[in-house]
């Protein structure tokens, strides 16, 4: 049985005139499934259920793989899609959005005597499932690879309609589907369903919506990726690409078809930013947009709501002089006095040596 909140006044209406048996029924049906986003289901438990996944570390990270590829000469870091089953589901929580909307749901005297159903236990009643509810959801996550940071001097147009000459900085990068997406897996127990696991499923495309931030950790400043028009050919002629090449805009609208095969040409784009401080160390580049998965303190419009993305550390050993001369090295650099590893690590907010990570933000 399918309920949806519109109806939800006019239903605890009549089954508060059915009696207690008819509003449990309602109860049970208005808690088993709910839409949010996407897919979304609703199942009930006083504790977060143990989905057989392990909270993200440092330890779960893949090491990164490099690969020579057709489409691009040169080397790639490969960076592996992350899916986790604690990504699949928030809760308990207390949907208060819906209790505060709906102050006829309560069971209070004198109508109910102590506040609870005749027959029923209290936990059967909607103010009490509505305090212990988990969010489902099906999870994907794609594999990023990404040739080296480097810098280019290109003419770029001006609001005056003017070009003017400026370094900018690129990423060249490839996305690819790999499948093995997750969501919850129910077991029919009695007429209830059950979730304590998680099961796999891919589908024949995905599609990305990168957004790609460039921060500087000692000037806390961020760059966002720029839409350059002249930018993309200079670079696909300069990197030598040979695939389509696709700027953040642009390869939202291309499907990337699922593939296993180790030399798969996936979709590749090319992030740019300009006007970056010439004086800039250590920096990182955050990629949004490769999966769905996120995390939300509680429910409601102001709750805290972070997206997972993708953290690529860099190091720039060079200054405002020369800039071209400069080569801007993948990872965080390794100093062997211990006070100076610590404050270079401190810049970056890792308490450890990691090329990349994946963060909630």
């Amino acid at each position: 049985m399918n309920c949806s909140e519109s109806a939800l006044t006019r239903r605890v209406e009549s089954d508060r005139a059915s009696g207690p048996a008819a509003r449990s029924r309602f109860v049970a049906c208005l808690l088993s499934t709910a839409v949010w986003g996407g897919l979304l289901c609703v199942a009930v438990s006083g504790r977060a259920q143990d989905n057989g996944g392990e909270p993200s570390s440092s330890g779960d990270l893949e090491p990164v793989r490099t690969q020579n590829t057709a489409f691009a000469p040169g080397i790639v870091n490969v960076i592996a899609p992350a899916p986790h089953a604690e990504e699949t589901f928030s809760g308990p929580q207390t949907l208060q959005s819906l209790i505060d909307a709906h102050p006829e749901i309560e069971w209070s005297a004198p109508d109910f005597v102590d506040g609870r159903p005749f027959s029923d236990p209290r936990t059967r009643t909607l103010v009490e499932m509505a305090r212990q509810v988990t969010l489902r959801r099906e999870i994907y996550c794609l594999e990023f690879s990404f040739k080296p940071l480097r810098m280019i001097y290109l003419d770029i147009p001006q609001p005056d309609g003017r070009m003017a000459r400026k370094l900018v900085w690129y990423m060249v990068y490839r996305v690819r589907y790999r499948g093995g997406d997750l969501r919850p897996a129910a077991d029919l127990v009695g007429r209830s369903s059950i979730y304590k696991r998680v099961e796999a499923i891919s589908y024949d495309a995905r599609r990305a919506f990168p957004m790609l931030v460039l921060e500087d950790h000692i000037r806390d400043k961020q760059y966002l990726d720029r839409i350059l028009p002249t930018a993309k050919q200079r670079i696909a002629t300069r990197e030598k690409i040979t695939a389509p090449l696709y700027d953040s805009l642009e390869i939202t609208s291309v499907d990337i078809p699922r593939s296993s095969a180790e030399d798969a040409p996936g979709v590749w784009g090319v992030a740019t930013w300009e006007d970056v401080d010439p004086n800039i160390d250590f920096v990182s580049v955050f990629v949004n947009g490769l999966t769905n998965a996120f995390e939300q303190d509680g429910e409601g419009p102001n709750a805290p709501y972070r997206k997972k993305a993708l953290q690529l550390n860099f190091y720039r050993p060079g200054d405002s002089m020369k800039q071209l001369d400069d080569r801007i090295h993948f990872g965080v650099p390794a100093f062997q006095d211990p006070a100076e590893q610590n404050y270079v690590l401190q810049q970056y907010g890792l308490e450890s040596r990691l090329d990349y990570q994946w963060v909630f933000r």
